[in-house]
């Protein structure tokens, strides 16, 4: 059964996954696999940090503290509803006594789901009258690594505070060079980003946006004018959030700002400089072994950063930098602020 999809029943067995609503409960089974351990095989040591929140489904697992068996564990047994030595780092070891089916969970992920569940129920039905999308678009924020840094009282605000507009197919959502004034989530059909530039005055083809993809938040934290016309390619709908919610609840508990000395020590330790300016700006000056992707191309190129490397994202002031680590951490990217920028440092 190993890497068998779940079915919601099971995961209804354990604790406290059966308080989440249906709807949560099929979205964490989609990325909830059964795996497998043979006898004797560890499951994880004394002392490991990774967080990770761990059922047993079947089959008998030893937890032991420094060699020495100290509980059993069996699968369908109540003690098995509960997560296996849920401390960090941990206590005790685990190991199979027999052949042991267990389901792993992200535990930032459950955390974040259990988070919105108990807070933001009245705000999902409240929602759903609103919109055809349901709340799948909001499952997919919630699973974005990016979202489990903001509190739980913003991310119950931001919901809150959202509305709704619904577009036809052609609509132009916001225009290249106007003023950022909202933060918005697909939450129905499809958009085109693109770019005019002089030569090119139908605009170039920056990326395309489907149901859960966000757009917008450069201008809002740059306090810069709209760098792309976002077109819809179908008829939808988008949730919005006001640039004083999204700056206050969304985009400040994001950002991880460095001095110059903490920039250089991530540099130093294998991380890499990410500069967001324009290339005529970057051939001018930079920081040695810098790399340059356009803020404006950020979306476009992201897919040839490396998930594992930490990014130390720079511009002049950092302004730029601040709207173009906000889209990687948003991504998953592990990414930090050059604080001032490299005119200052």
């Amino acid at each position: 059964m190993s890497g068998e999809q779940l079915d919601i029943n099971l995961l209804k067995n354990f604790s406290p996954l059966d308080g989440l609503k249906r709807d949560n409960l099929i979205a964490l089974a989609r990325k909830v696999q059964i795996r497998e351990l043979s006898p004797q095989q560890m499951l994880f040591k004394e002392g490991d940090t990774e967080k990770r929140t761990v059922y047993v489904v079947s089959g008998s697992l030893e937890l032991l503290d420094q060699g020495k068996v100290v509980e059993i564990i069996q699968g369908g047994k109540d003690a098995a509803r509960n997560p296996i030595a849920p401390l960090f780092p941990r206590r005790v070891a685990a190991r199979a006594r027999d052949r042991v089916q267990y389901i792993s969970i992200d535990s930032d992920l459950l955390d974040v789901m259990l988070t919105w569940d108990q807070t933001g129920s009245y705000e999902v039905s409240e929602l759903q009258g609103q919109t055809d999308a349901g709340d799948d678009w909001m499952t997919m924020l919630l699973q974005t690594k990016a979202f489990h840094k903001i509190p739980p009282a913003n991310i119950q605000a931001i919901f809150m505070r959202m509305q709704q507009i619904n577009y036809k197919s052609g609509d132009v959502v916001l225009k290249q060079g106007s003023e950022g004034d909202f933060f918005y989530v697909l939450t129905r059909g499809k958009c085109l980003v693109t770019r005019e530039t002089p030569l090119n005055k139908d605009g170039i083809k920056l990326a395309e946006l489907s149901v859960g993809d966000t757009f917008g938040e450069e201008a809002l934290i740059s306090d810069a004018k709209r760098n792309a016309t976002v077109t819809m390619q179908t008829d939808g709908s988008v949730m919005r959030l006001g640039k004083e919610d999204f700056k206050r609840l969304l985009n400040e508990p994001m950002l991880d700002w460095l001095s110059a000395k903490e920039a250089e020590q991530i540099v130093s330790a294998g991380g890499k400089w990410l500069d967001v300016r324009l290339p005529s700006e970057f051939e001018n000056h930079h920081k040695d072994g810098a790399i340059n992707i356009p803020l404006y191309f950020i979306r476009l190129k992201i897919n040839t950063l490396d998930p594992a490397m930490k990014y130390v994202v720079c511009c002049d002031t950092g302004r730029r930098s601040s709207a173009g680590a906000y889209i990687l951490s948003e991504r998953g990217y592990h990414a930090y602020v050059l604080k001032g920028g490299i005119n200052s440092n």
